[in-house]
């Protein structure tokens, strides 16, 4: 989160934490006592000054208004920075629940457009179809871009011509799995992993390009949704590849704690923006970012995620040199 932040120059550091806990067997009064209790004991480290906090996997809009709420009545006052995607009735942000997804599909269209490879007609398999996967898929379909597999926790399913979807949205919504939609064919989430595309987006756990698979990809552009999907032996390989354009993860997925970053903004001013102000604000970020990482990268013969790492060293190095050291 550090080095994503510095990438994309937003005024935030970084940490991860969480509840180690399954939500999908949980009742939601029992998600709601956990958030709430997990909410009490962080108010000592937590205030909109010093550590926001913001969704990330097993959360949802739902479990941000609880924070929200616990957070505002230990205050005795509505804290709505305290947090970040929030309901919109909480003051949260327009375009925050698709903006990760959104900005791993913007990426990789952008790449595709410096490979000089077509947007519509490129196919697309996508790795996960939670929150991140899901608005990556709309996304890649709004800009006439094919998706031909997708795989979830249960399993994956394929159709070379491409799928819908919107319906697949709605077989998910009703189903809780992609598995079993009518118009697909099943196939291993192993072998969907290395079928022919033109983008392979990992929008799901870490670690899912691995030593043994990185030699069977047959992607031209990796677009890496999920934090670490590949693992430093893949990446070995796939630098001595050198067929397969690299998206790392401290850009591609960075759409999400942009946003999140405009809700905080949003919520300080205490002024709401319109959907197409806030996405046209992420594109202009990313764009920004994608543009500094690939000059960087062929100006000194690096891989992109090697670009991506030493840009925002030595952003986060700039920033210690211009404070100094207090004596």
């Amino acid at each position: 989160m550090n080095w994503k932040c510095a990438l994309m120059d937003l005024p935030y550091g970084g940490g991860k934490g969480g509840i180690a806990c399954d939500p999908r067997g949980m009742s939601l009064g029992e998600l709601e006592r956990l958030t709430r209790r997990y909410t009490m004991e962080m108010i000592p480290f937590i205030n909109p000054e010093t550590d926001v906090m913001a969704p990330d996997m097993g959360t949802n809009e739902q479990t941000m208004g609880w924070i929200a709420d616990t957070y505002s009545t230990h205050a005795g006052h509505l804290v709505p920075s305290i947090v970040t995607g929030k309901p919109l009735t909480l003051q949260g942000s327009k375009g925050r629940t698709k903006a990760t997804g959104y900005g791993v599909a913007f990426c990789a269209r952008k790449a595709l457009e410096k490979l000089g490879l077509p947007v519509g007609g490129a196919t697309a398999i996508i790795q996960g179809f939670g929150n991140v996967g899901s608005h990556a898929a709309a996304t890649f379909s709004s800009y006439g871009v094919k998706v031909t597999g997708v795989a979830d926790v249960a399993g994956a399913i394929w159709n070379a011509t491409g799928l819908d979807t919107a319906k697949l949205r709605d077989h998910v919504a009703q189903a809780g799995t992609v598995v079993g939609f009518a118009a697909a064919e099943p196939i291993s989430p192993a072998q969907l992993l290395c079928q022919p595309c033109d983008i392979l987006a990992p929008c799901a756990l870490d670690r899912a390009i691995t030593g043994e698979n990185a030699p069977m990809l047959r992607c031209r552009i990796l677009a890496e949704g999920a934090n670490g999907p590949t693992t430093p032996e893949a990446d070995r390989i796939l630098d001595a590849r050198n067929d397969i354009f690299v998206i790392p993860d401290i850009l591609c997925n960075a759409g999400g704690v942009i946003v999140s970053y405009f809700e905080w903004v949003q919520n300080l001013q205490r002024f709401q923006w319109e959907e197409p102000e806030v996405i046209g604000k992420l594109e202009v970020i990313l764009e920004k970012a994608i543009g500094k990482v690939a000059e960087f990268a062929q100006r000194h013969h690096l891989p992109n995620r090697m670009a991506a790492q030493a840009l925002a060293i030595k952003t986060v190095a700039d920033s210690k040199a211009a404070r100094g050291l207090f004596p």
